[in-house]
């Protein structure tokens, strides 16, 4: 883990959790115009500069994922595309960052992300909508190499910092496998989580060395997802 460059981040602050409670409450063009100056220094000015703090240890795991810290490209956008969504609310009240590689189908491959909303935050990794024939491969890996399998989700039994999350059936695969296994084998997704509601660390400069700990402890299963995703 590699975070000897001087750090940019120093924390987020009460400030940005209110504009976000506040954008909610008054999602407009105008409303926002107004308060756009506190969006970017609350909001958009630190979540780029965690992004950019982790951006090399990003790199040592994976030379692949896009890492610069900017808007639609590793960090969201406030504004919400309304075109096809029954949610026709203007911006969001949330705000997040990836990293992941570049890819037409990046909501089918695996990526490690970190989001703030006005009451928690979280970070992890997984795949944002999993497609039927990649959850299909987790379970022939499952089935065909169970062992390997059982190395790469190994550490999960050991943390207390993740849980596993993503839709799961609720009978197509009960009682088939151990509910140890099952867990991972009856997913229609799969993410893993750290979920936290708003505490100290968020306004600290540590959420750098949390976070970097964090991903590097999933690295491993990362990579086997890739791998997974990239069978033929």
């Amino acid at each position: 883990m590699t975070l000897a460059v001087p750090r940019l981040f120093r924390g987020f602050t009460p400030e940005a959790l209110q504009f976000l409670r506040d954008v909610h409450e008054n999602n407009s063009k105008e409303w926002f115009e107004r308060h756009r100056s506190v969006y970017e220094r609350a909001l958009l000015e630190p979540m780029r500069a965690l992004a950019s703090d982790l951006s090399g240890q990003m790199l040592e795991i994976d030379p692949l994922l896009e890492t610069w810290p900017a808007v639609n490209r590793t960090i969201s956008r406030i504004h919400r595309d309304t075109r096809f969504s029954k949610d026709k609310s203007l911006y969001r009240d949330c705000m997040w960052f990836t990293f992941k590689r570049p890819s037409r189908e990046w909501q089918d491959a695996p990526g490690f992300f970190f989001e703030l909303r006005p009451e928690s935050y979280r970070y992890g990794m997984g795949f944002y909508s999993a497609g039927k024939e990649t959850m299909d491969r987790l379970r022939a890996w499952i089935d065909e190499e169970p062992e390997e399998f059982r190395r790469s989700v190994a550490f999960y039994e050991r943390q207390r910092t993740f849980v596993i999350e993503g839709e799961c059936y609720k009978k197509l695969y009960a009682g088939s496998k151990p509910e140890s296994i099952l867990k991972w084998y009856a997913r229609k997704n799969l993410y893993l989580v750290c979920n936290r509601r708003i505490d100290d660390l968020l306004f600290s400069p540590d959420l750098v060395s949390e976070l970097a700990a964090g991903f590097d402890m999933l690295s491993g299963l990362y990579h086997a997802l890739w791998r997974l995703k990239e069978r033929q």
